[in-house]
């Protein structure tokens, strides 16, 4: 049973992953074809805009299509090793508060108020990956001077941490974690994301045997 479902899933992502590569091929062979009738300097510059922008976009899904695929297979060959989850949360955050301050907003690791470690075991690049992709998603939906709070605690025999912003919130929590699925602020260019960041790190929470979750501020 569990080689059918694992057959099965390789089949769904192959097909989403067809469908993905389709559009901007489609683009991309649209504009290859018609540069060469183009008689104008200013036709020719948006063309050539256009290659480039849909081989940007080509390279982003291929590199993680390739991230999202072997994410099983690395992590069931690794050994795990104790993760000191707050420790981890801190050290990104220190990262990802440098990148936020040129869009205007701050990026905060609060303590937790328990004494407790939270101590996970796992894989800390892969488990890195998920406070990465859940922080930069906060910042890119957040205002101009807002603030984006990450947060690690022991809550019974869990590990929880949370990732909070102040931004517009999400109108369906669930879609967001489905492959490919993309809603990017106003302003923000299209093919910029792949559409895989949250449906990897909801993978990599599940092989920790953990959740991911996404929700508006006062669902609790």
């Amino acid at each position: 049973n569990a080689l059918y479902n694992r057959i099965d899933a390789i089949e769904r992502f192959a097909a989403d992953v067809a469908h993905e590569l389709k559009n901007p091929l489609t683009s991309l062979r649209s504009a290859v074809e018609t540069l060469p009738f183009a008689k104008k300097d200013a036709d020719r510059e948006r063309l050539i805009e256009i290659i480039q922008h849909d081989v940007r976009r080509l390279d982003r899904l291929i590199s993680d299509i390739s991230n999202a695929s072997r994410i099983d297979a690395e992590l069931a060959r690794e050994n795990t090793e104790t993760v000191d989850l707050a420790g981890l949360a801190e050290a990104i955050t220190s990262i990802q508060a440098d990148l936020a301050a040129a869009h205007g907003v701050s990026v905060v690791f609060t303590p937790a108020k328990g004494k407790t470690r939270p101590l996970v075991l796992g894989h800390d690049n892969r488990l890195a990956q998920i406070f990465t992709n859940l922080i930069d998603n906060a910042v890119s939906f957040s205002p101009q001077g807002g603030v984006v709070e990450v947060t690690v605690e022991v809550e019974g025999e869990y590990v929880v941490a949370r990732v909070t912003d102040e931004g517009p919130g999400i109108a369906d929590p669930e879609k967001v974690f489905q492959r490919f699925y993309t809603d990017r602020p106003e302003g923000e260019s299209f093919g910029d994301h792949s559409g895989l960041g949250l449906s990897i790190s909801r993978q990599i929470a599940q092989a920790h045997k953990g959740r991911l979750e996404a929700g508006n501020r006062g669902d609790r």
